[in-house]
């Protein structure tokens, strides 16, 4: 793994480690040590800023799944809100040797390249916030933009079917919680023409930034129903500044869910707020991760996405607050773990590779395997998961071959107590607790990487025509590419889509169905966009049969890098492959066993995947494993 150095630090012991935090101000942990040889690793953590009680709650986090662990200490440094200063914190790090870092960064794109820099030589871990590319090891935060969703789903509720007004507080400008959040709440409140939205505040987070700034708005907007604000101190500002403008009636709405005094869940339960959204740190995980990559461990994926749960009014009756993750069990000593798997099938190379990853680690960790090939079949599907539970399995894993239909056969897992994980597919449920977790790609960026290739290699042609070859209808995979794909090339005018067409993931489909766009439409097509490498395959053969050159006469990309890809794009007959690796036995193992140890999983965890060009294929294809 890329960023590893091997083995503990011997040059840095407890007194390096007062020393680095005494030189560059740091908080440091509470936990004591009897002296240098329990400390195994140092961690270092470049903090954003220590203003916004999130980032508090954050460190806090840190320190106590830290203070679990003997062998480690961690030391803290605060960059104020100054990214000059964070860089300067994270080569101040480097220079001291720690064995891992953890930064979350002010600015994704200034914070790039000490990223890439720290990352030749140790591990990085970010949270909250990403940077420009991969040069990192794990990612871990929100959802940022279903969380902005949920958001919108909940406001639309409380107005009914009444017109209403809306206004968003947002926070730092430009940064991808602000982004995402507003995208996903403008998402779903954009489908009610009823609701009016009222240009948005930016109060930087800050409780009394949004108090001043929503103060001098008000008399511009005497009639504001709702407002959403995205985080929950920015939202009591917002409350206040009601206060003193003497206004009533209107419903606060925010994020984080802290505990403590004037947290979100204190602010609920005060009715000062009619709802928050519980966003955990990712501290916790942080820590979690770290010490698993530090020892090595098998199945550490490239992101992981972190459960929110909305808390009202109504979930304070409640003797338990709802959690931001499913219940974690402990399967008893000396029980062999049986795992039920219900695959989609055999339709491609992905799906047989994905196949034998799975056989292998499960039999590599010891576990007992029910493995049940549904032939894409749907029905079939949800038969072998309802046997399953019949059979009283220990985890139910699964591919799902469409989208829907889904919630009768989890209610029944969940009412027998048995777990459930998503593998490569996500499913449609009102009710995210119905499955513990998702391991696999984000089809979202796959399609995004896709439409930027496009972009890139066409950006000197004046009209492209852009065939799209979708995966199977209803599919996880095919929806969200579709999505990713035509986000990115939105807004620019001269790249269309002509035809968009279902081929089911499979070589004939792709082979039928350009064979018969071909035949039917007599103008020019300059781009091929096929979900998979088996469909864009299966398309190069119907192209050469029309007397064309595929890779020239029209420019191929595809998904999932196959080696057949490659070989094609050595061949010269197709143009990028994106990566979606179905190599997920490790993640699944690994998630089934911090599982069964009483950890929390996160709602989904992504694997590391890449973009090859063909001018790579040639040095990559020795690498390929399926």
């Amino acid at each position: 793994m890329s960023g590893i150095r091997r083995g503990p630090n011997p040059r840095l012991g407890f007194g390096a480690a007062l020393l680095l935090a005494a030189s560059m101000l740091f908080l440091s942990c509470t936990r004591e040590t009897e002296g240098p040889a329990q400390v195994k690793y140092l961690i270092g953590v470049s903090q954003a800023n220590l203003s916004e009680p999130w980032r508090i709650a954050m460190c806090e986090d840190i320190k106590a799944e830290a203070a679990r662990h003997k062998d480690i200490r961690v030391v803290f440094s605060d960059a104020s809100d100054s990214t000059q200063k964070q860089i300067e914190d994270v080569r101040h790090f480097l220079s001291y040797k720690v064995d891992l870092l953890i930064i979350s960064p002010i600015d994704s794109l200034a914070l790039t390249p000490v990223v890439t820099e720290a990352y030749r030589t140790i591990p990085v871990i970010l949270l909250d916030r990403a940077v420009e590319g991969f040069d990192y090891t794990l990612f871990i935060g929100p959802d940022n933009l279903q969380i902005g969703r949920e958001a919108g789903r909940y406001v639309t509720g409380l107005l009914g079917s009444s017109a209403g007004t809306v206004l968003e507080i947002q926070g730092r400008p430009g940064s991808p919680p602000t982004l995402g959040r507003s995208n996903g709440f403008n998402e779903i409140i954009s489908k009610r023409k009823n609701i009016t939205v009222l240009p948005p505040i930016g109060a930087d987070w800050l409780k009394d930034r949004a108090e001043d700034n929503f103060l001098e708005r008000m008399p511009a907007s005497p009639s504001v129903d709702v407002v959403f604000a995205q985080n929950d101190s920015m939202a009591y500002g917002a409350y206040l500044a009601e206060q003193k403008a003497g206004r009533k009636n209107i419903k606060f709405i925010g994020i984080d869910g802290l505990p403590g005094p004037n947290g979100g869940i204190d602010l609920v339960r005060r009715g000062i707020l009619a709802a928050t959204f519980i966003c955990p740190t990712g501290g916790k995980e942080a820590i979690e991760y770290g010490v698993d990559i530090l020892n090595h461990r098998e199945g550490i994926p490239k992101k992981i996405f972190l459960r929110t749960r909305k808390l009202t009014p109504t979930d304070l009756k409640t003797e338990k607050l709802p959690a931001p993750y499913v219940e974690a069990t402990t399967k008893p000593a000396g029980k062999k773990i049986v795992i039920g798997f219900a695959q989609v099938g055999h339709e491609s190379h992905w799906r047989e590779a994905n196949t034998v990853s799975i056989k292998e680690a499960v039999a590599k960790a010891g576990f007992d395997l029910r493995f049940v090939d549904c032939e894409n079949d749907p029905a079939k599907q949800i038969q072998a998961v309802r046997d399953f539970i019949k059979r009283q399995v220990d985890i139910i894993a699964f591919s799902p071959i469409v989208e829907s239909d889904w919630e009768p056969a989890l209610v029944e897992a969940k009412a027998a107590g048995i777990p459930v994980i998503l593998i490569d597919r996500a499913v449609d449920t009102k009710d995210d607790s119905l499955w513990v977790t998702y391991v696999g790609s984000d089809f979202l960026e796959e399609g995004r990487r896709a439409g930027r290739w496009v972009l890139d290699a066409m950006k000197d042609r004046g009209d492209v025509k852009i065939v799209e070859l979708q995966g199977t209808r209803g599919s996880a995979p095919a929806i969200d590419r579709q999505i990713g794909f035509d986000e990115t090339i939105l807004g620019h005018p001269a790249f269309r889509i002509v035809r968009s067409e279902s081929s089911d993931f499979t070589f004939e489909g792709g082979r039928t169905t350009m064979k018969r766009i071909l035949k039917e439409d007599e103008g020019r097509i300059d781009v091929l966009f096929a979900h998979n490498d088996d469909m864009a395959l299966g398309a190069i053969k119907s192209m050469e049969e029309a007397g064309l050159k595929p890779g020239r006469d029209i420019k191929i990309v595809s998904v999932d890098s196959v080696r057949t890809a490659f070989e094609a794009m050595i061949a010269g007959k197709l143009n990028c492959t994106v990566e979606c690796t179905p190599l997920l036995g490790p993640q699944l193992v690994k998630a089934v066993q911090d599982y069964m140890a009483g950890k929390y999983l996160p709602i989904r965890i992504i694997t590391s995947e890449g973009v090859f060009p063909a001018e790579t294929a040639r040095s990559e294809l020795p690498n390929r494993k399926y």
